[in-house]
């Protein structure tokens, strides 16, 4: 069979269609395509960017934080430690080993008491000694006047010279003056004796033991293996804060102005105060001048070396308000009037709803909250009207 009749024959078995069969495929236009594939992107971008997000709306968020009443006088804020202003370092101005110590850290005395003792034995047979010599004199002294007395009287009779009278007088002076010199040999025994007792020079408290029994103690700590105080003490009546305030906001500060002193130790706590001395002088390395702020009342908690922030406040009439209770507290902008109520924005695991508060004093540009909220409860910080309950809430910056 030829190449031709083949053709032939395959052209004849072409598949005829009916009327019901579909038509043969056309390729679609891509002005058509276009449009289409745009409007599906669109679509999936808006799913992504709202949907997928879940509606939340940016927003800046606040805490509800405890505040001071007086925190809306404040003029100036200034950092500084809890120092005593009557404070010792107590030694012995005698040298000698600790045989008694009877304060520990934290111990109260009073002026005069007897807190440790150095060994006295060789004080002690000074003194003796010193009594002994004073003896002696004081029986010379009997036996010297007796001896005067009797040529005075034989003096009288022309029983003896007048040079033996002379004698016995500059006898007598000598002894008068060795019974002086003798009590005064005893006295300074004395002090020697009472130089090992260590005594508190004023009513405080113990804050460090610095010998043990034992030790050697010398005023000057003149060796290695010796100590110059026993112990050191303050007297806690005469803490101040001594805060640093820089020399560009020190004409704020003025003696007698009233202050809030704010313990790092107890930050619920605050405690009223009053500039008690601006010290006269200038630190150039920091470029501020001491500060001295009194405590007006103060309780055991506080203690010498504790850090502290005093606030400084404009007005005489706010130190009733100086230390009492902080308050719960909101910025303004965060209370929002709905439906003739006020409420605010509480944030809870990203979601909106508004709660309903009972609002006290305006404090600057905060709020008191009596009801409603708890310290640590997050709102929003500015009520927009398009927020409501429900309304799903990012933290602007995030």
């Amino acid at each position: 069979m030829t190449t031709t009749a083949q053709n032939a024959d395959l052209s004849a078995l072409r598949i005829k269609r009916g009327r019901g069969d579909p038509p043969e495929s056309r390729s679609i236009p891509w002005k058509i395509i276009v449009p289409v594939l745009t409007a599906a992107l669109l679509a999936a971008l808006y799913f992504f960017l709202v949907r997928g997000s879940g509606g939340e709306k940016a927003a800046d968020i606040t805490t509800a934080t405890m505040t001071s009443p007086s925190a809306s006088n404040a003029v100036l804020t200034a950092s500084g430690y809890v120092v005593a202003q009557v404070k010792a370092a107590v030694a012995s101005k005698g040298t000698g080993r600790l045989v008694y110590l009877g304060v520990e850290e934290g111990d109260r005395v009073k002026k005069g008491e007897v807190i440790a003792r150095l060994e006295d034995q060789d004080m002690r047979a000074a003194l003796r000694k010193a009594e002994a010599d004073l003896g002696i004199a004081r029986a010379d002294y009997e036996e010297s006047k007796l001896s005067l007395d009797r040529q005075k009287s034989l003096l009288e009779r022309n029983l003896t010279s007048q040079a033996e009278v002379d004698a016995s007088t500059s006898r007598f002076k000598r002894v008068e003056a060795t019974i002086r010199a003798a009590e005064a040999g005893v006295a300074a025994a004395e002090v020697q004796l009472e130089n090992t007792q260590i005594r508190a020079p004023f009513n405080g408290t113990v804050l460090t033991k610095n010998a043990d029994v034992g030790e050697v103690v010398a005023p000057f700590a003149s060796s290695v293996s010796s100590r110059a105080a026993v112990v050191t003490m303050a007297d806690m009546q005469s803490l101040q804060v001594e805060a640093d305030v820089s020399e560009s906001n020190i004409i704020r500060v003025h003696p007698g102005q009233p202050c809030e002193i704010i313990l790092d130790a107890y930050p619920d706590n605050r405690y009223p105060g009053v500039v008690h001395k601006i010290v006269p002088t200038a630190d150039r390395a920091k470029a501020t001048v001491l500060t001295k702020v009194a405590f007006r009342s103060m309780d055991e908690r506080v203690l010498p070396e504790m850090s502290a922030k005093v606030i400084f406040l404009s007005k005489e009439e706010e130190t009733s308000k100086a230390g009492s209770s902080p308050i719960l507290t909101i910025p303004l902008t965060a209370v929002a009037t709905r439906q003739d109520r006020k409420v605010v924005l509480l944030v809870r695991d990203g979601t909106v709803s508004e709660t309903p508060v009972t609002l006290g004093e305006v404090l600057g540009d905060r709020i008191a909250v009596r009801e409603g909220l708890t310290a640590g409860d997050q709102v929003v910080l500015r009520a927009d009207p398009s927020i409501t309950t429900g309304t799903r809430i990012k933290p602007t910056g995030q």
